[in-house]
This record gives structure tokens, sequence and C-alpha cells, in this order.
């Protein structure tokens, strides 16, 4: 057996991991796209190190882009296996594939238009330059949609004689889930395990993470191996504190970048328990600006056999957590707009939580002069985006073009990540503590390297951290 790492090494987007067994059979753990890396990214995403033909088998871990993006063109460029996953992967797939269609064909419009202009001012400099086509459309989304199959948790299911696996709730978003594969060739059962990404315990909405049976073989993500989340209970406070300083005492608007699937759920659910024991005013209004967003929501709505106690409990008090009378979805552009020439207090919740695109960056442009507005920070800011670069400290940033001062105030709460911190992963492993082999995907590589040492100190054994094209044999 063995594994090629292609994503997800020694970075934190692109998650796609080979298994290719000793009968030639092949098994892709995720099919991510690489997200803001630039031109680097681009590259990378328009090469699988595979022949895509050659795969038998998609297992998804979920539905972020990171781990899904790339399946439309893994389906257009000749695979035509099943893609395993939960259902409710599955349903949250049918929007944000389409969503991500959309937005390769607008990126790719953007860069062409752009590079036409260079060719007509400098025709020689970039002669060689080619115009790019998206690396899917929306019309390559359903051929891919056409091959999920949905699986139920905790339930083995066999794909040949050779491999069967199963699918644990990862209690990362919505239907999240870890992998455990049981393999058999040669006469020799094999366990290998994906952790996918590793959830949090005691989170709204979804349930906990379920620990993996022990396995052989680990993958094990190490987004948050170097730190730890602020702690869980003062969380609620702090957002009331903050949402009190910005709309009242400021009368300015805070504006929280929040991915669109289960960041943005678990805000509201927050301001909707706000709302209910009248913390929160009814004259602060709340907009949800994204119609990826919006539509996420229903998908939440339509599948409580994932929510936790805690939400059932709630529904018994309210039987809508994600809507109250100061809240108003937005899908419209002509919407998003207004909300920028409304100078009055308000809370602004919108996608994409890196700030690197969608309607936020609009928000940014035309709010970071503003000291009155304060941009809260709840999720991971991957290198080169904007929201590292508010994160850093910075005076000034580049935004569409134009050189913009940051007067705003810039916060941040990593306590509403998805992710498990370091304590948060060590325990979800501890049972895995005789695996023969295990490598560190899904982080940065200083957050590896650490994580690696605390496994390690755990007594953990041949721990390894692979680049990213590396094959290793088991």
């Amino acid at each position: 057996m063995k594994i090629k790492f292609n994503g997800a090494a020694r970075e934190v987007t692109g998650s796609c991991h080979l298994i290719t067994l000793d009968s030639g059979y092949k098994i892709l753990l995720d099919c991510g796209l690489f997200q803001g890396m630039g031109e680097d990214g681009w590259k990378l995403n328009n090469k699988f190190g595979f022949n895509p033909a050659d795969v038998d088998v998609v297992i998804l871990s979920h539905a972020h882009i990171d781990h899904s993006g790339r399946l439309p063109k893994l389906v257009k460029d000749g695979f035509s296996g099943r893609i395993y996953s939960t259902h409710a992967t599955r349903s949250l797939c049918n929007i944000l594939l389409m969503d991500s269609a959309k937005i390769q064909e607008r990126d790719v419009e953007w860069y062409n238009k752009k590079l036409l202009k260079k060719k007509k001012k400098k025709k020689n400099k970039y002669k060689n330059e080619k115009m790019r086509e998206p690396l899917y459309v929306s019309e390559d989304v359903t051929p891919a949609l056409s091959k999920f199959v949905g699986c139920p948790y905790d339930t083995w299911i066999r794909i040949n004689d050779e491999v069967e696996f199963t699918l644990r709730d990862a209690g990362h978003i919505l239907g999240s889930s870890n992998v455990t594969l049981r393999i058999t060739e040669n006469g020799k059962e094999t366990i290998l395990g994906f952790t996918g990404d590793i959830g949090r315990p005691d989170r709204p909405i979804i349930k906990d993470p379920v620990q993996m049976p022990k396995v052989d073989v680990l993958l094990t993500e190490s987004t948050y191996g170097d730190r730890l989340h602020e702690s869980d209970p003062e969380q609620s406070e702090q957002l009331l504190s903050i949402i009190r300083h910005t709309c009242i005492d400021k009368k300015g608007k805070l504006i929280i970048p929040a991915f669109s699937v289960e960041r943005t759920q678990e805000i509201v659910y927050m301001l909707d328990k706000m709302a209910t024991s009248g913390d929160l005013s009814d004259k602060i209004p709340v907009y949800v600006d994204s119609p990826l967003a919006v539509n996420a929501t229903m998908v939440f709505a339509s599948h409580p056999e994932c929510y936790d106690r805690e939400i059932h409990e709630y529904l018994l008090l309210d039987d809508n957590p994600f809507g109250f009378n100061s809240l108003h979805y937005n899908k419209s552009v002509e919407g998003s707009k207004r909300l920028n020439g409304i100078d009055k207090p308000m809370i602004i919740i919108s996608a994409a939580g890196m700030m690197n695109a969608g309607r936020v960056k609009h928000h940014l442009y035309n709010n970071v002069e503003d000291e009155r507005t304060t941009f809260l920070l709840v999720g991971y800011c991957s290198p080169q985006t904007p929201c590292a670069a508010l994160k850093s400290g910075i005076s000034e940033m580049k935004i569409f073009g134009d050189i913009k001062e940051v007067n705003a105030e810039v916060l941040s709460m990593d306590s509403f990540s998805g992710h498990g911190d370091r304590d948060e992963m060590l325990d979800f492993l501890k049972n895995q503590k005789d695996a023969k082999r295990t490598f560190v995907v899904h982080g940065e590589y200083d957050s590896q390297k650490a994580f690696k040492d605390s496994l390690e100190n755990l007594g953990f054994k041949n721990v390894y951290i692979p680049m990213l094209g590396e094959e290793v044999e088991i």
C-alpha cells in the first residue's frame, strides 16, 4: 500500500490524499481546492499529481471547499467512480460546489480582462501569457453531484473484497466525518484512519467529535497544533460586549467575516439566544449578507439529525433557532450595496471568512477607514489574505487597487473556530498511541512541527510530516 499526499501537506488547504493498494485499486481521501495562495494556488489546482481516470473511489470527509472543491474538476478530467460522504455533506456540496463554480468563472473572467489590458499596453512583455479557462463551470457540477452516495454514521460499508470503511461524526461542521478504512491485502488487515478536520467538544448546534477506532496508520490534521483557543464559557459574554461597544457606544457597524457554513449559523444561533433572552436589542439590525450562507442555513434546518442536545432543548423554547425579529437574510447584490450606504449601527455577517473574496471584501473596502467600525475575526486566517493582514495590525492595505488606511477596530475571537485546538486534538487522538505510523497533514509547517512534538510527548511513535507530492509506502 502507498499513500501520496497531493494537498494539505505542510499547508492548511487543498486536502487530497491518494491511497494505492498493492492490487492497484486507488482510494482518494478528499479532493479540495488550494485557497488563499494566489498564483501558486492556481498552478496547484490545475495539477492533481495523478490521473483522475485511474482513481476508483473517493471518500469525502466534509463539504468545506478546501476538502471538496476540486471534485467537479476530478470528474471533468476522467474520474468515473463513486463519491462517498454523509447525507448532510452531500446536501451541503449541492450548494457549495455550485457556488465554487461561479467563483471559478468570475475569477477567470476578471483575470482575462486584466491580462488583455496588459497585452494592449505592453504587448511584448505579456505576449507569452495565456488566457485562462475556469477549473470548472456550473455545468460541470451536476455530473459530480450525481456520483455522490450518502452514508450514515457508524456503519461499515464495503466497497469491494479488499476495502470497507466507516464514518464517524467529526464535530467540525454539519455532516463532517472522520474516515476509518479496513483494508485487507495479501492476507493482512490494515486499519487506516483519516481525521478529516477535528471538531471541538461542547460546541452549539452539532454533536461532539467521535473518536475513530484504533488504527495502524493515522493521518491527522494539525491546523491549530501549536495553540489553544479562548475558553468557551466567556464566548457569548464577550460577543455581547463587542456588540455593545461597537453598536451602542461607538454607534458603528460590527462586521463579522464568517464562512457561510457552520460559522455563520453558529453566530446566528448565539444571537438568536441573545434576542430571546432580551440581551440583544431589536434596535440593532443583523444582516446575513451572503446568498450561500442563506442557502446553507436552509440545509442546516433540514438536517436536525446532526443537532446536539443543547439545540434540541432550545427548540422547545424557540422553534426557529436561526431567525429573530431584527435578523435579515440578504441574497441580492443591491441589498448588499445598500448596507454600505446606511450610516447607522448594525451587525453584518458576510462571507468569505478570510475576506479574500465575496461581499465582505466590499464591506472591508467601504468601512475599513471608519474608526466607528469593528471587524471581528472569528476563524482561521490563511497567510496572504486580507484577514491575516488585518490580524497582523497593518496600518494600511490595498483593496481593489486602492490604498486604504486601517482606522477601524480589529478584534479576534478564536473560540469560534470549528477546528480543535492543540489539547482538544490530542484528547481526540489519545486512543491512537499504538498507531504504527502517524502522518501530520493540514497545517502550516510551524503548527505541524509543534503538533508532532506534542504527539511524541504523548507517546506516539514514527510521526512524520510529509511534503506535497510525496509518496510513502506502508
